[in-house]
C-alpha cells in the first residue's frame, strides 16, 4: 500500500521539476551554495508537487480510465481509499508550504502555492474543455525554477521572469510532441489537445514558433548579465539543434488529421 501512495505522487514528475528548481537556485546563488537552504527548497517544493500530483490523479480518474497508458492508476482501479488519499495530499501541501515558509522565505512559499493552485484547480479542471489548458499547465510547470531562484534572492526580478519564460517556451513543444505521440489516447479520452482539435501540421507550426521564441528568450540570461558566454554558446547550439529537428518533422508522414 505504501508503494501505491508513492506512485500517486508521480515521482518522475517530482524529479523533473526538482532539476529545474535546482537550476533556478544555483543561478541565483552565483556560486555561493547554502546547502541547508538548498535542501529545504527541494524538500518543501517536492511535497507540494507530490500533493498536486495526488489531487490531479483524483481529478483525472475518469479520463485516465479511457487511456491505455493511465488505465491502471490506483484511483481508476479502485485500489485506494479516496478520503485517505486526499488527506495524504492535504498533509503534503501543508507540510511543503510550512517548510518553504520557515526555511526559505514567504515569496518562494507563496509562488509555490500559486503554482499548486494553477495546476490542481485551473489546469486539471480545464484540460478536458480547452486546448489552452496546455498553456496553463506550462505556467504551473514553470514555477519550480522561480521558487528555487526566489528561495535565494527573496524577490521576483528580471532573472526570475526570464527563467519563467524559458521553461514555458520549452514545455509547449514538449507537450505538443507528447500529444502527437499519444494522439489515440487523447482522442479516445476526448481531451482537446492541439493535434486532436487542429491537426498535426498546425501543431508543428506552433512547435516551430515556440522553439524560435525559446531560442530568443534563452539568450536573455546572458544579455542581462546572469550567465556567461559558455551558457550562451551551449543554449544556442542546443536550441538550433532542436529547431532543426522540428523543421525536419514537417516531412514526417504521421498526418492523422
Amino acid at each position: 500500500m505504501i508503494r501505491v501512495y508513492y506512485m500517486l505522487t508521480k515521482p518522475g514528475i517530482i524529479f523533473g521539476n526538482i532539476i529545474t528548481t535546482a537550476a533556478g537556485f544555483l543561478l541565483a546563488s552565483q556560486g555561493h551554495l547554502n546547502l541547508l537552504l538548498f535542501l529545504a527548497t527541494l524538500g518543501g517544493l517536492s511535497f507540494i508537487i507530490a500533493s498536486a500530483s495526488v489531487f490531479n490523479n483524483y481529478i483525472d480518474r475518469h479520463i485516465d480510465g479511457k487511456m491505455a497508458r493511465t488505465k491502471n492508476r490506483p484511483f481508476v482501479k479502485g485500489i485506494i481509499s479516496v478520503p485517505l488519499a486526499l488527506l495524504f495530499a492535504v498533509v503534503l501541501v501543508v507540510a511543503g508550504f510550512a517548510i518553504l515558509a520557515l526555511y526559505t522565505n514567504l515569496v518562494a512559499a507563496f509562488i509555490a502555492l500559486a503554482g499548486f493552485f494553477i495546476y490542481v484547480v485551473v489546469y486539471s479542471l480545464w484540460k478536458s474543455h480547452s486546448i489552452y489548458a496546455t498553456f496553463v499547465g506550462s505556467i504551473a510547470g514553470a514555477v519550480p525554477p522561480v521558487v528555487g531562484y526566489c528561495a535565494v534572492s527573496g524577490r521576483m526580478d528580471v532573472g526570475a521572469l526570464i527563467l519563467f519564460a524559458i521553461i514555458i517556451l520549452w514545455q509547449m513543444p514538449h507537450f505538443f510532441s507528447i500529444a502527437i505521440y499519444r494522439f489515440d489516447d487523447y482522442a479516445a479520452a476526448s481531451i482537446p489537445v492541439l493535434p486532436v482539435k487542429r491537426g498535426m501540421r498546425v501543431t508543428k507550426i506552433h512547435m516551430l514558433l515556440y522553439i524560435i521564441a525559446f531560442l530568443i528568450v534563452a539568450q536573455m540570461l546572458t544579455l542581462f548579465g546572469y550567465t556567461g558566454y559558455f551558457y550562451l554558446t551551449i543554449a544556442t547550439l542546443l536550441g538550433l539543434a532542436w529547431l532543426f529537428l522540428c523543421i525536419k518533422g514537417f516531412n514526417s508522414s504521421n498526418e492523422k488529421v
